[in-house]
């Protein structure tokens, strides 16, 4: 493991690792337990993640924690969830305000029980002057939600006459995603084998190298990461441009 995080070069580590955290169920059901022990080992398997992209140099990390098509699951897993949400940002705050870890929410957040609501905002709140790190989560988020919502707004405006039609363009739709303040995905992992990308940043991934691991979100460790932060750097991200351009 040592070695693999030796052969990483840092220069061309990715700016921003967006993960789809996927596999509790199935972690849990491969054990015989209930779903809600797969939730209660999967975040461990946060903590672990957020602290090794600190000390690896990953400047943001945003993790899909909970989908906008979450909330058709039975009550009693999303009650747990969001139980899981509320303990988990109060044992974590220490450890974000020690290493100045900036936690950033994106998603209808508001839809959110008030107790989680509350939490989240305090934990945001508090932690906005940290500087290292971002890590941002992804709650009750989905990318076509937020891209309609996005479009309103902009229409709103163009019927306002705040904006025209022409003065549309992808900077514009940038400023009204729930996104605005990040950088467009450079690496997306999906855990658990599933090759998809369920809804998740459709617009800031339009360039994102992914990267799909067979491992379970609950067994995803340190050297998990480190092995796809190895395979991002064999990648040749060429933007639309041929390999000799970027000689």
């Amino acid at each position: 493991m040592e070695q693999n995080e030796s052969q990483l070069i840092k220069e061309f580590l990715p700016n921003h690792v967006a993960i789809i955290m996927d596999g509790n169920g199935r972690w849990a059901k491969k054990q015989g337990l209930a779903r809600v022990l797969g939730h209660e080992k999967g975040a461990q398997s946060v903590t672990e993640t957020v602290e090794t992209a600190g000390k690896l140099g990953i400047q943001y990390l945003t993790l899909y924690a909970f989908s906008t098509e979450n909330w058709s699951r039975p009550k009693q897993e999303i009650d747990t969830l969001m139980n899981l949400l509320i303990s988990s940002l109060k044992k974590e705050l220490k450890t974000l305000q020690k290493n100045s870890i900036k936690l950033v929410a994106i998603g209808c957040i508001e839809q959110l029980p008030k107790k989680a609501f509350r939490q989240l905002n305090e934990v945001i709140e508090k932690t906005k002057g940290n500087e290292k790190f971002t890590l941002t989560l992804a709650l009750s988020y989905g990318a076509r939600e937020e891209l309609v919502r996005a479009m309103k707004a902009i229409a709103l405006k163009v019927k306002n006459n705040i904006i025209s039609i022409e003065d549309i363009d992808q900077s514009t739709i940038n400023k009204h995603l729930y996104t605005l303040n990040l950088p467009d995905v450079d690496l997306l992992i999906r855990t658990s084998g599933e090759l998809r990308i369920s809804n998740f940043m459709l617009w800031q991934s339009a360039y994102a190298e992914f990267y799909f691991t067979d491992v379970l979100w609950p067994d995803f460790r340190k050297e998990h990461l480190v092995e796809a932060l190895l395979d991002y750097q064999k990648r040749e991200r060429r933007f639309g441009k041929i390999s000799e351009q970027l000689i």
